[in-house]
């Protein structure tokens, strides 16, 4: 992503991709894992909690790799909540649940950026085209971010939702391979072979949140 914006794009672009995409590093990815153990402290399992990660400190979320994928390709990760599957009362619920939760919040995110995007639109100067594009580039991120995840591959968070329907002996004979699955990933996303199916569900997300967003400004 950082090369497409870097080839296409003028100064304000490229500085309000770089502004933006750094927010949502620190500012709006520990929100999703917050999501995290949010839900999870409210379905009964206080792992996360007294792991230190209820919390929207950047510093506890943070995982290094992940947020330079953020950068070159629009998708990545933070560090995962500890969770506790014993803890829920449906283990399988529970982390469905859990796991929903932050792709969700990334797409709450998005939605407000894009009515602030929407905002911006209507005023004419060069200060509310930086944050148009900020909010654009912020919410393109958020929208990356919830698509990835929802991936039903381990260790992203649509293979916790997935295992609710998948039966035990499977889920658990794929998480053996977790570690491999997490490499394949990784250079998949890097050579772009990944990246072009998630980029056409986040331009259909992105296009649908466009309309919405946009409707109430369409009168003004």
């Amino acid at each position: 992503m950082l090369l497409q914006v870097l080839r296409g794009g003028d100064m304000l672009s490229i500085f309000a991709f770089l502004l933006s995409t750094a927010f949502v590093v620190f500012c709006t990815l520990p929100v999703h894992e917050f999501a995290h153990a949010w839900t999870a402290n409210k379905l009964g399992d206080g792992t996360a909690r007294l792991s230190g990660r209820l919390t929207l400190n950047p510093l506890k979320h943070l995982d290094p790799l992940g947020a330079v994928l953020i950068f070159l390709t629009g998708f990545g990760w933070a560090k995962p909540v500890p969770v506790n599957q014993n803890n829920f009362k449906n283990p399988k619920k529970g982390m469905a649940l859990t796991a929903l939760a932050g792709p969700v919040s990334n797409l709450i995110m998005a939605f407000i950026f894009m009515v602030l995007m929407q905002i911006c639109g209507k005023f004419y100067n060069t200060a509310a085209y930086i944050f148009l594009l900020f909010f654009q580039y912020a919410a393109i991120v958020n929208i990356h971010l919830a698509v990835f995840n929802l991936l039903p591959v381990p260790p992203l968070d649509g293979s916790r939702i997935f295992w609710a329907i998948l039966p035990d002996k499977y889920y658990w004979k794929v998480m053996q391979y977790e570690r491999i699955i997490m490499i394949v990933l990784f250079v998949l996303l890097l050579v772009g072979v990944l990246s072009w199916p998630l980029n056409l569900i986040s331009n259909l997300v992105y296009s649908a949140f466009n309309f919405i967003t946009g409707l109430p400004f369409r009168f003004f």
